[in-house]
């Protein structure tokens, strides 16, 4: 994406010829005649970086500096100043300034000054993205189990933290998979550089590679601008690509060259670009059976299957329910700012008896709905949702009504259900659900549910 520069110059020449300068090396240019209008500008302003030059009619450069520090002090400044005005120009710089060139100046000049302070501003905005990430992500005492099935995923996480080797995680949604994924990057050795995640299951299958590869100019239909990918924004870092089973063919081939080679190609381009990215992947589904059918390239699932972390269900650690509803009670306690309902065991008998398909997300909705519906000091068994206060039995892993099922009737009458839990969000019904966004998408129009 081209960055975009507000210019304030009030000499009409010098300011059309600094337009075509820096269009011509693809920037986008909004100029202003006076401080005051470029001030008008900071109001709503989404540039990356203020040219101005020192010395104006009315308000000057200076002036300027002072109230884009006031209104956009993530903004980076740039002076221009004629030869008798540097020491103005070195106090511009003690006020915040990022650089400054001194009249007259040429266009490689001009064009190493901008680049450097846009390559500060965006290493600014890579650092303070990487700490957001950090806040959002888990230690690995936050990634709760004590089950014997547990210990083996976390030494098999902390072992992923000390090498470079892809990683496979596997498990039904709403396990944690994004969470182990996010622990291995930020416990392991590439944690200052970027972690992008990708869900490969919500992106068009015509716009996955473009996604993830990047593409040039007019590539396609609506390409107006040359794009890098995922791939190369990870770069340093670790990508996090969930739900690996819905990937095309096409990109699979693609991603296998990434692997092997750790080159990229943009849509639309012959020229490959090298990246140094850990890939961690995850997926919901069987792999090995989906290369029997041939939606999944072999030669990419072994080249996949080389560290493998298996997160079991929730149904499968039941003893791990307290220390879960523990964990939760106080993260929701702080979260939405309440203090929580105590939780006996009588709570934790009944969530001993339901299938929890959602898994662990389902159980901090359950308890999150809980804690913002009761009034009581203590959560009681009829607080809870009636799917857990009368589990039905289990069949299959389905739920069996009394007097049986017509498959579509049922099919349609749980996607309902799944769409009324979740508000109508559909990557969340997909979720609870146990299906891809895609798959879902496709059932709801089957079915004519109205969203």
């Amino acid at each position: 994406m081209s960055k975009s520069i507000l210019l304030a110059e009030d000499d009409q020449v010098q300011r059309e010829i600094l337009c075509d300068i820096l269009r011509s090396c693809g920037f986008e240019v909004d100029p202003c005649a006076s401080g005051e209008e470029a001030v008008a500008r900071l109001e709503s302003s989404t540039h990356d970086l203020l040219l101005t030059d020192l010395k104006m009619t009315g308000m000057d450069g200076l002036s300027l500096l002072r109230e884009s520090r006031r209104k956009r002090p993530e903004m980076d400044v740039v002076m221009m100043t004629a030869h008798g005005t540097i020491r103005t120009a070195v106090q511009a710089m003690r006020e915040g300034a990022a650089d400054y060139l001194e009249k007259p100046f040429d266009k490689d000049e001009l064009m190493l000054v901008l680049n450097r302070a846009i390559e500060r501003s965006s290493l600014r905005e890579e650092n303070t993205r990487l700490r957001a990430l950090v806040k959002q992500t888990v230690s690995m005492g936050n990634i709760i189990g004590d089950a014997p099935t547990m210990r083996d995923v976390f030494q098999r996480a902390t072992r992923a933290t000390q090498v470079q080797s892809t990683v496979l995680i596997l498990g039904e949604s709403g396990t944690g998979k994004e969470l182990i994924a996010r622990h291995i990057h930020f416990e392991g050795t590439r944690s200052r550089k970027p972690f992008i995640v990708v869900n490969c299951a919500a992106i068009p299958d015509t716009l996955v590679e473009s996604e993830l590869f990047g593409h040039e100019k007019g590539a396609f239909t609506g390409a107006d601008t040359a794009r890098a990918g995922k791939f190369e924004a990870a770069n340093g870092g670790t990508i996090f690509l969930d739900e690996i089973g819905d990937m095309p063919l096409d990109a699979q081939a693609k991603l296998l060259r990434v692997l092997q080679d750790g080159l990229v190609e943009r849509v639309g381009s012959n020229e490959p670009r090298r990246v140094d990215v850990r890939v961690i992947v995850a997926t919901n589904r069987k792999l090995a059976r989906r290369v029997e059918e041939g939606s999944f390239r072999q030669d990419l699932y072994y080249r996949l299957e080389v560290l493998v972390i298996e997160l079991p269900p929730l149904r499968d650690r039941l003893q791990d329910l307290p220390l879960l509803v523990k964990h939760f009670r106080e993260k929701l306690g702080g979260r939405l700012d309440i203090n929580p309902p105590a939780i006996g065991l009588p709570i934790i008998e009944a969530f001993q008896h339901y299938h929890w398909p959602g898994n662990v997300r389902e159980l901090e909705h359950v308890l999150e709905q809980c804690f913002v519906l009761s009034t009581s000091p203590e959560l009681r068994v009829e607080d809870l949702p009636e799917k857990i206060r009368k589990p039905q039995p289990q069949t299959g892993g389905f739920l069996l009504p009394p007097n049986g099922i017509v498959l579509e009737d049922l099919e349609e009458d749980l996607i309902r259900q799944a769409m009324e839990r979740t508000g109508g969000k559909l990557k969340e019904a997909a979720d609870l659900l146990g299906v891809t966004y895609k798959t879902l998408q496709y059932r709801v129009k089957k079915h004519s549910i109205d969203l």
